[in-house]
């Protein structure tokens, strides 16, 4: 894997008709969030050969909405991303990453932002995009690593759906 692309669902709505968390659909503004974030992501050059989406509805929803931005990539929904903590998205990317390429995963909070800040402060990171970082991972947020030959993380991107056009906010 040459790069690894985090992306958190886009905003979604409160309670599900049927009551449960799975089941909770994307609000409007989650949607428009999720397909902008793919269009910057495209725009940027940084289109994923392989999506690991986890099987919450969001989510799903979230990788549809982005998704059109990046005809070639193939997608698995896996159920054990499903508010997964941080060392279990590792190891769901470990176990289905390519040996190069760019993968995304589209996932929840708290594990995602976990991964995230962990990566970004084992390898080299821009001081300020690692404190901002650290600070707050809303819905739609993007973090971009390059990853070295040796496995060595480097946080290259931070994107905000509200600081590139979006509506932004938790």
């Amino acid at each position: 894997m040459d790069r690894l692309i985090l992306m958190r669902h886009g905003k979604a709505e409160q309670h599900a008709a049927t009551g449960g968390d799975f089941e909770r659909a994307l609000a409007p503004r989650g949607q428009a969030d999720a397909t902008l974030m793919g269009q910057v992501l495209a725009k940027a050059d940084l289109a994923p050969d392989l999506a690991l989406v986890s099987s919450a509805r969001r989510t799903r929803e979230t990788w549809d909405a982005a998704s059109p931005a990046f005809p070639a990539a193939q997608a698995q929904v896996r159920r054990d991303l499903y508010h997964a903590e941080a060392q279990d998205v590792l190891a769901a990317i470990r176990e289905d990453a390519p040996d190069s390429g760019t993968v995304m995963v589209v996932g929840h909070n708290p594990g995602l932002h976990e991964l995230a800040v962990r990566m970004a402060m084992g390898g080299a990171a821009d001081p300020a995009r690692l404190a901002k970082l650290r600070g707050k991972f809303p819905t739609a947020t993007v973090a971009v690593f390059s990853i070295d030959p040796d496995g060595a993380p480097a946080l290259i991107h931070l994107f905000y759906a509200s600081e590139n056009g979006g509506h932004g906010g938790e």
